[in-house]
């Protein structure tokens, strides 16, 4: 029997496991599709390097269980995926490595999409980001632990890469590692925008989901309607704008020109605040633009960093995979600020 299958095992209840294949295409956990009798389950081992206290992930998952399940089911319009207990009750597994591994309720049917093709897919994107922060709005962000302790704090990740500037890097200085460098050094009076509107108190924490990328957010087979968010180990108290921008970058980014769609921006923008109602306060929409702005530069700053320091996050199929993923969201960046002013009429238009 495999390490795999044993480990799987674990939560197999005694049922006879089946095939068991990779799941997804995520740069951070492993995950796998667990065939056992006539289900399915997802397996996981969660990124300790990533997650330093991964019971932590876990236990956010458990809370944010609990929270939904009070709520009166007809007005819940999202699976979440459940939690799945061990053989022995427990949450999780830990293995001989000392990895934890969980298992989670396969949301089917359902799938997920890696481009959007039309404004009603958007549209459900929108909407769907906002009614889990609806959901979560009354959960309290204090209850939650913080698993990514500086995630998404763009000045922090900022400081982290001037400290790896000051060591020997293992890399040439060539022109696509200059042509990174020179425009961090254009955009550094911005990164800092949203952490200052928090310390005024103009912008509060919530629960936010951390990773609302369009492919994970589940599509009902055949459809446009989306039933399930779903990858939530970064579910954790932050800024809301952290997701919106988040989901903006990811949805919005048109390849390989790396240019920004504004229609789709409004489209789902408009979706979003619909949905939000009194949830987004006047002071939200101040800053909207510059999260938009800022999420696509801080990704490429952390793709950057993690090429510096030899690729230790993002898992990477060739070693200057971070360096092109990092070019790719300065591009998207910069076709963003260049349309800052239709961007500007866009939310004034919606707001």
């Amino acid at each position: 029997m495999s390490k795999l299958q044993e480990i799987a095992g674990h939560f197999a209840g005694g049922q006879r496991l089946g095939n068991i294949s990779p799941l997804g295409n995520g740069l951070i956990n492993d995950t796998f599709l667990v065939n056992i009798g006539n289900s399915q389950f997802v397996l996981q081992g969660i990124n300790s390097r990533v997650f330093p206290q991964p019971e932590q992930v876990i236990a956010n998952l458990q809370q944010l269980n609990r929270h939904i399940a009070q709520k009166d089911p007809a007005s819940v319009r999202l699976r979440i995926p459940a939690l799945l207990p061990a053989n022995d009750g427990a949450t999780f597994f830990r293995d001989d490595d000392d990895q934890i591994w969980r298992a989670l309720e396969l949301i089917s049917p359902a799938e997920s999409r890696e481009q959007l093709n039309n404004q009603a897919e958007a549209s459900q994107v929108g909407f769907a980001l906002a009614h889990f922060h609806r959901l979560c709005g009354t959960l309290a962000p204090e209850l939650l632990h913080d698993t990514l302790p500086g995630f998404h704090i763009a000045p922090a990740y900022y400081q982290n890469y001037l400290a790896i500037l000051d060591r020997p890097l293992p890399m040439a200085m060539d022109a696509e590692f200059r042509q990174c460098q020179q425009f961090i050094e254009r955009f550094q009076d911005r990164i800092a925008v949203l952490e200052r509107a928090k310390q005024r108190g103009e912008l509060p924490e919530r629960v936010i989901h951390g990773d609302p990328k369009l492919n994970n957010f589940l599509f009902e087979p055949g459809s446009d309607r989306i039933v399930s968010l779903i990858d939530l180990d970064t579910v954790k108290p932050g800024l809301v704008h952290y997701d919106i921008g988040d989901c903006l970058r990811s949805c919005c980014h048109i390849r390989p020109s790396n240019q920004f769609d504004i229609a789709r921006c409004k489209t789902i923008l408009t979706s979003y605040l619909a949905e939000a109602g009194q949830f987004f306060e006047p002071a939200d929409y101040n800053y909207l633009y510059a999260a938009i702005l800022l999420i696509p530069f801080e990704l490429g700053l952390r793709f950057f960093s993690d090429y510096l320091q030899g690729n230790r996050y993002f898992k990477v199929n060739q070693p200057r995979e971070n360096l092109q993923r990092a070019i790719e969201q300065f591009a998207l960046c910069e076709s963003i600020a260049q349309q800052e002013t239709e961007l500007m009429h866009v939310i004034a238009n919606i707001a």
